[in-house]
């Protein structure tokens, strides 16, 4: 009898790889070990993930930051703007001039954060704070273009409704729609032709 083509499963009761953690491979950018709560955590809202979010002024996603339900904002902000950060290059700055936020990133550390960094925090002061005199209207009302994309990516119900366990997994449907939302979105700077019904 010929030897077969088809690989032997491993042994019952014993797993693949028992001893390594999921983790997101690619560039240092992407690359995440799995959290230990799994990013899931229980809120007013009831059981679910944050999804810290950070994009250019073009809609397109810059990076991704993932915390559980309860975590407030601040926790997730950093590591988010750490996955933004573009490689140094010279006659290009790493950090933006400017950023958003909503009232949620009214804190000091994230205003001081962005300070150090020579980025102009666009942050609305919350009713508890002293109202700041020179707050740039015109680029808050800016904000809207993440709102916007957001709103197609929960058009993607995996994103929308998280189905996945793993983090890192649920973090690899973002950047698989985010890919998607580019080539819809971009197919000529791309430099592609999609059909009528991609």
């Amino acid at each position: 009898m010929p030897p077969s083509s088809v690989p032997t499963p491993p042994p019952p009761g014993r797993k693949k790889n028992p001893d390594a953690p999921a983790e997101l491979g690619g560039p240092a950018a992407t690359q995440r070990e799995e959290p230990q709560d799994h990013a899931l955590g229980r809120s007013q809202g009831g059981f679910g993930t944050k999804a810290h979010l950070i994009c250019d002024s073009h809609g397109i996603l810059l990076a991704i930051e993932l915390t559980a339900g309860q975590r407030h904002e601040t926790q997730g902000f950093e590591g988010v703007n750490r996955r933004a950060r573009r490689p140094r290059r010279a006659g290009r700055p790493t950090w933006p001039q400017q950023e958003a936020g909503d009232k949620g990133y009214s804190y000091a550390g994230v205003r001081d954060w962005l300070k150090r960094r020579h980025i102009e925090p666009v942050i609305p002061t919350r009713k508890d704070q002293p109202r700041q005199e020179d707050f740039d209207k015109a680029s808050y009302r800016r904000r809207n273009i993440i709102e916007r994309a957001i709103g197609w990516f929960k058009w993607c119900r995996a994103l929308a409704t998280r189905f996945d366990k793993l983090a890192v997994n649920y973090v690899a449907l973002w950047i698989v729609a985010n890919i998607q939302y580019l080539l819809r979105t971009y197919p000529k700077a791309l430099g592609i032709q999609l059909s009528e019904t991609t």
